[in-house]
């Protein structure tokens, strides 16, 4: 499957899910434009709280499609924006992604990944249990974050559903994601 953009989001306000839209823009060093986590500081509330002059790595976030479909078959019913993502994949593995790795999307914008999102306790709060359903154990035991990447803004365009995505992998060795 090609991978690409199967929905795109943003809210204007710090609410955990995000209204679709038929196309954002992204902004270089930003985020997306009219999202209120796009800034060159953070914008999470509770990194403010910790340190409000960090950079913003997490100015879009992104989920993959397949990662809803594993839900419904746990008994969740999730759809696209709900967990607060910019935007919604199909048919890339995000979260095989190292650091540092560029999605071009579109015919402009680039994104680089910094890292893995967090799930926390707000995925609760949308649907109980759902912060367990999004965490998983590798083979070793390691601890497997599901509820998607995070990535800053490197070349700024518009992002529109159907959109293809391009992913640039980093020269030299690679960085397993971390979270971020």
């Amino acid at each position: 499957m090609n991978p690409r953009v199967v929905s795109v989001s943003l809210s204007n306000t710090h609410h955990f899910s995000k209204s679709t839209v038929a196309h954002i823009t992204l902004l270089a060093g930003l985020g997306v434009q009219g999202d209120s986590h796009s800034g060159v500081t953070v914008q999470h509330r509770s990194r403010v709280v910790q340190d409000p002059t960090q950079p913003n790595l997490r100015q879009v976030h992104f989920i993959h499609a397949e990662l809803f479909d594993e839900l419904t078959t746990k008994g969740f019913t999730v759809g696209a924006g709900q967990l607060g993502e910019n935007i919604t994949t199909a048919g890339i593995d995000l979260l095989a992604l190292p650091v540092d790795a560029e999605l071009h999307l579109g015919t402009s914008a680039i994104v680089k990944i910094t890292g893995l999102r967090n799930p926390c306790a707000q995925l609760d709060n949308f649907q109980p249990g759902l912060t367990v359903a999004v965490l998983d154990r590798g083979a070793d035991g390691a601890l497997i974050r599901k509820a998607g990447i995070m990535g800053v803004v490197l070349a700024g365009g518009s992002v529109s559903v159907g959109d293809a995505i391009r992913v640039v992998l980093p020269l030299g060795p690679q960085r397993a994601l971390e979270r971020v």
